[in-house]
């Protein structure tokens, strides 16, 4: 596997390069947003290990960005633990995060679990509710032909809600089919992509396609509203 790794503080960058190294990784680095963006780009890397706190332009922005052409997993390295800002990354389409300071065990052991999520995902065939077609192998979202770009976690929640959309899905459930069993993701994460992905929907004229219902669960409403 090939692991950009973005971070601007030297001595953390070798730290985290050598421990990613002996996991038996290749490993390419950048110090800023603008090596980040190029490698990116150019290495075409299997997963970005990401520092929010980036001179002239931050993690949030190179996420941004990246998320306009490639739906490579990003884990997101930040000294901020406030929970916006946990939010905010996980909404720009990051796959995890580690709050500074962490162990490289840690790193590695998230790693490990992104990477092993993202291989056994086997891909559906097409499938379609109403103007929604969502084709999972070539990881294509449209609505009525219009593309809609969506993050590894948005098209994993849509899979599942359109394989199907009549049944209510517990919020449980969804957490353990996406993030895996025993993991510690809570239900303000959910909340943060399915947000994310109802936005989406909606800028697409699919408004109000995902249905909550308070203490039951979530499922795709009949295709009518669309």
């Amino acid at each position: 596997m090939k692991i950009l790794l973005v971070d601007d503080d030297p001595r953390l960058r070798d730290l985290v390069r050598i421990a990613l190294e002996r996991a038996g990784w290749q490993v390419i680095t950048a110090a800023d947003g603008q090596q980040a963006l190029l490698h990116a780009s150019r290495e075409d890397p299997d997963l970005i290990v990401l520092d929010v706190g980036l001179p002239e332009m931050d993690g949030f922005e190179v996420c941004r960005r990246v998320r306009r052409l490639s739906t490579v997993p990003i884990l997101f390295l930040t000294a901020r633990d406030d929970e916006v800002d946990c939010i905010l990354g996980l909404e720009l389409g990051a796959d995890d995060y580690v709050t500074k300071p962490f162990s490289p065990r840690e790193l590695v052991a998230r790693i490990r679990a992104i990477s092993k999520r993202s291989h056994n995902a086997s891909p559906s065939p097409r499938l379609s509710h109403g103007p929604l077609s969502l084709d999972q192998k070539l990881h294509r979202c449209q609505v009525r032909g219009q593309d809609i770009s969506l993050t590894s976690k948005e098209q994993k929640i849509l899979t599942l809600l359109i394989q199907n959309p009549s049944q209510m899905r517990g919020r449980g459930e969804l957490i353990t089919q996406i993030w895996g069993a025993g993991s510690q993701v809570s239900d303000r994460t959910l909340d943060s992509h399915l947000r994310n992905l109802r936005r989406k929907l909606d800028e697409a004229g699919c408004p109000d396609l995902i249905e909550t219902v308070h203490a039951v669960g979530i499922r795709l409403r009949p295709v009518t509203p669309c």
